[in-house]
């Protein structure tokens, strides 16, 4: 049974639908906060995907609200934040979950991806605190969480190294930003997913050839708990992030990977 640990808090999470069938993160997300009794403020890429989420979380006796924006486009953002000021009157929470890879080194990725993959994993959660900052220092508290990932921290075997960069990025941001904001009330903090099967697995893997079985019997037994992790485990861990049971927690990362973080990937 729910113990309403976000009631009556106005929370946004970004990347809120899954272009995939399945769960993504922010699907995930989006459903536990309202479980937990906020009102969910989405947005999404993909507003028919957003408006999916919306009616599993309407159909659990939720509230929800969907909003086009561009995560990228400084006045629309801009835009979005006061339209929920206006309708809703405070910001509570800030979830940034958006988010990409693209494979390739530093000789093979284009300069043209490079900048895409730090506008989509850093800039986008800049732009949104950017604006929802000030409206949280008015109200004297507040949260945000951003999805990081394990490549932030360590070579995960994939040559990703933009997206490596560009979440490594993400998470100083928000410790530097934890620390300027903590004697405001505003805590910021980092989960950092580890291999999770989420609905986008088999999409990602068919854009880039990848044989889909292999690469998750691989990503299995990466893991120490021998099995991939789910969007519902990124979404528990961002619950207790934004709730006030981690009133004294911000400028830190929680790691969601079963463990894989403290192996070397070698085997003897």
């Amino acid at each position: 049974m729910s113990a309403k640990r976000l009631e009556g808090k106005i929370a946004i999470v970004t990347g809120c639908g899954s272009s995939a069938p399945g769960w993504g993160n922010g699907k995930a997300t989006a459903v536990v906060f309202a479980r937990e009794g906020a009102t969910v403020i989405g947005t999404d890429a993909n507003l028919e995907a957003a408006e999916e989420t919306r009616k599993i979380i309407e159909s659990e006796g939720g509230r929800a609200f969907m909003y086009a924006c561009d995560a990228l486009d400084s006045s629309q953002v801009r835009a979005f934040v006061e339209k929920v000021v206006q309708q809703f009157g405070r910001i509570d929470i800030l979830v940034n979950n958006i988010g990409a890879s693209a494979p390739g080194g530093p000789v093979e990725i284009s300069e043209e991806m490079w900048d895409a993959q730090f506008n989509i994993n850093v800039k986008s959660a800049y732009l949104a605190c950017k604006f929802v900052l000030p409206v949280m220092e008015r109200q004297g508290k507040g949260a945000v969480v951003n999805t990081g990932s394990i490549s932030a921290h360590r070579y995960t075997g994939k040559h990703q190294v933009a997206y490596s960069a560009s979440k490594a990025g993400l998470v100083q941001f928000t410790r530097a930003t934890a620390v300027m904001y903590a004697p405001k009330g505003i805590r910021l903090n980092t989960v950092i997913p580890g291999l999770i099967n989420t609905g986008a697995l088999k999409a990602h893997a068919d854009r880039y050839g990848v044989d889909y079985d292999a690469m998750s019997e691989g990503r299995n037994k990466a893991v120490p708990m021998l099995h991939m992790g789910d969007a519902w485990d990124v979404a528990y861990a961002s619950l207790y992030l934004a709730s006030d049971e981690a009133k004294y927690i911000t400028g830190m990362e929680i790691p969601v990977d079963g463990g894989i973080r403290l192996t070397t990937g070698m085997s003897y």
